[in-house]
């Protein structure tokens, strides 16, 4: 099995290969500007996973793709990401920017806790389920079950038959874990 950081790029590369399918799914005014795009702060640096810009909302909009579990340490990063794209990406009349981390799974309690003194617009979404983004974004942005529905989509496509074979072997275990019938 690959490592997280090489299934990272796997997910952020199966998306990256249908960019315009991508876009079209998130809805009209997304413009692609990067993947992996770089920045170097205090001599380190630091890659966004995908970057796009509203142009309806006038915001750059940051998405980082995670393969595992919600961990509390994706809302600092992405607070930071946030604050990088504000002081070098935002123009004069450009508003703040977004940030949206993709988990395959999700601890609603854990994200709740870890968003709860965050200012910044974050959304956590779990291929399935999503922490809430301010209400005047929802008429411009996606919903998440789009955006969930398209990673699920693209995932399913580029999965390799082992990868598919060892997935089914796993929902039946958890199917059996759980008192379900096959």
């Amino acid at each position: 099995m690959l490592n997280e950081k090489a299934k990272e790029r796997d997910l952020e590369n199966a998306l990256m290969t249908h960019v315009t399918k991508v876009l079209l799914e998130l809805g009209a005014g997304f413009a692609f500007m990067g993947r992996q795009r770089k920045f170097e702060i205090g001599g380190k640096e630091f890659f966004f996973d995908l970057l796009f810009y509203h142009t309806k909302l006038r915001r750059h909009v940051i998405i980082e793709l995670k393969i595992g579990e919600f961990e509390p340490e994706y809302i600092g990063k992405m607070n930071f990401y946030l604050s990088i794209s504000d002081d070098q990406l935002k123009g004069v009349y450009d508003e703040a920017a977004i940030g949206l981390i993709l988990c395959k799974t999700n601890h609603k309690v854990v994200a709740e806790y870890a968003l709860r003194d965050i200012t910044k617009p974050i959304g956590i979404a779990e291929y399935r389920i999503t922490q809430h983004l301010p209400a005047d974004f929802k008429d411009e942005l996606p919903s998440i079950e789009d955006i969930e529905r398209r990673i699920d989509d693209e995932i399913r496509e580029n999965q390799k038959p082992e990868e598919t074979k060892i997935n089914t072997i796993l929902d039946k275990l958890s199917k059996l874990n759980s008192g379900e019938s096959l």
